[in-house]
């Protein structure tokens, strides 16, 4: 018998035979769990485990396929909150199997009778399976349930929606929220305007201090302000979101689409400003975005000029020098937000330089390498009323908003006064800056 079947009935008076045995069962479980067991052991959890490692296979050869073929789609299913419950009870299930597939291999390969030189690297191997197989699987299983957790901390549900003439709109909002201040203030306002078809990006920089901004055709703010945001200095378009955050009555609806008063108020108000519709909103509360920075291993930037890191009367507490520098989350946000010597303009063009840097470099590779860190950050760091169905589309959007140049225009003196803006004017600016953009040149093959 041992002659026909040397794998299920070995010579075990024959030590080379069993380390040759041993080390045959042991690399066929690492490669198919399950196959030892149907050569050498109960073919029934054999033809269990290998029929399981072929699902498993092509589960991911179908993701890898359907990524290839309709990447948006494949998006879209691996960031639904349903299908990353399902993957990570799956990655569970594989991280058990490997495991009772290994120590039972390891008990079929009879380490006693193999020779003695043979049996530590045997148990070692029989070590290093176990990390690569149930260590690997255990650990996808507990990314999952960080990405499935961040994104249900975030995002708002509902549907997929459609672009408006082409294009989608998100307005981003920086947050100076903090011990010494009563409220929270934007400090920072960008419209991004993200062409359909795409992927090309420009980013509308928009005063916090601009003055008398009028709402959008309908705004429930027209009755309280009729001829626009217009009281003087007490009206600075930041001062919006306090005010509207006093007001929830205005906007009854919003909790329920995952948003707040104060945030509809500011798409209002943006979308008046502007003269385009405003889709989206993303809060990024400032602390945060310090925190998600070092989480991307910081962000590379050209400083044009010197940057001192302190306020006007204050202390310096150093510079920032000139030139390309990788900078930490401490670092960017004090050159987004340094005032020393600085004018409000030239902090918003320190904040896009900011978000531009954070928009190229968010590639696919650093978010695989410091998935668990970007997770935890960006949890913290934001509220949005964009929809976790919508992630897929965006993630591919800015994949291909790549092959562009990102348009930025400073809605800023001397060509704008926020004091006493031009809002037909900006309208016509923004229609410019927003134009489809040309169908980029094909790279020369070699």
């Amino acid at each position: 018998m041992s002659h026909t079947s040397p794998l299920r009935y070995p010579d075990t008076r024959d030590p080379a035979v069993m380390s040759r045995r041993a080390w045959w069962l042991l690399g066929l479980n690492l490669l198919v769990p399950g196959s030892a067991q149907l050569l050498a052991g109960n073919r029934r959890l054999g033809r269990f485990a290998v029929g399981a490692t072929f699902v498993l296979w092509a589960l991911v050869a179908g993701a890898i396929a359907l990524f290839l073929l309709w990447r948006p789609a494949a998006l879209t299913i691996a960031t639904n909150v349903v299908v990353l419950w399902i993957a990570q009870l799956g990655l569970l299930f594989y991280a058990v199997l490997w495991l009772i597939t290994t120590v039972n291999t390891f008990t079929l390969a009879r380490l006693v009778s193999t020779r003695p030189g043979s049996r530590a690297p045997i148990a070692l191997f029989v070590a290093l399976s176990l990390v690569v197989g149930t260590g690997t699987a255990g650990y996808a299983a507990y990314l999952t349930g960080v990405g499935r957790d961040a994104l249900g901390a975030v995002f708002a549900d509902g549907g997929i929606v459609e672009p408006i003439d082409g294009r989608y709109t998100i307005l981003l909002l920086g947050g100076d929220a903090g011990d010494d201040r009563i409220g929270l203030r934007p400090d920072s306002m960008t419209l991004m305007s993200i062409d359909a078809a795409s992927g090309a990006v420009t980013m509308i920089g928009i005063p916090r201090n601009l003055y008398r901004a009028p709402f959008r055709e309908g705004s429930p703010l027209w009755e309280a302000w009729p001829s626009g945001f217009d009281c003087g200095d007490d009206c600075l378009l930041a001062y919006l979101y306090p005010w509207a955050e006093e007001h929830p009555e205005l906007y009854p609806d919003a909790e329920a689409r995952g948003s707040t008063p104060a945030l509809e108020a500011m798409k209002d108000a943006v979308a008046g400003v502007t003269g385009i519709p405003v889709q989206y909103t993303v809060l990024i509360d400032m602390a945060g975005f310090a925190a998600l920075i070092d989480a991307l291993g910081g962000v590379v930037v050209t400083v044009e000029e010197p940057v001192s890191r302190g306020i006007n009367g204050g202390t310096v507490h150093g510079v920032i020098p000139a030139g390309e520098q990788r900078m930490n989350g401490e670092t960017a946000l004090w050159y987004a937000r340094s005032r020393y010597n600085l004018t409000d303009f030239d902090r918003m063009r320190h904040q896009r330089d900011i978000q531009e840097a954070m928009l190229r470099q968010l590639d696919p590779a650093t978010v695989l390498t410091r998935f668990e860190a970007i997770a935890q950050a960006s949890s913290g760091l934001a509220r949005t009323d964009i929809p976790q169905s919508m992630l897929g589309l965006f993630t591919d959007l800015a994949a291909s908003s790549r092959d562009y140049p990102i348009e930025r225009l400073e809605l800023v003196p001397p060509q704008i006064d926020n004091q006493f803006p031009d809002f037909a004017l900006i309208h016509e600016l923004v229609l410019e800056a927003v134009a489809p953009p040309p169908t980029p040149s094909p790279t020369p093959q070699p």
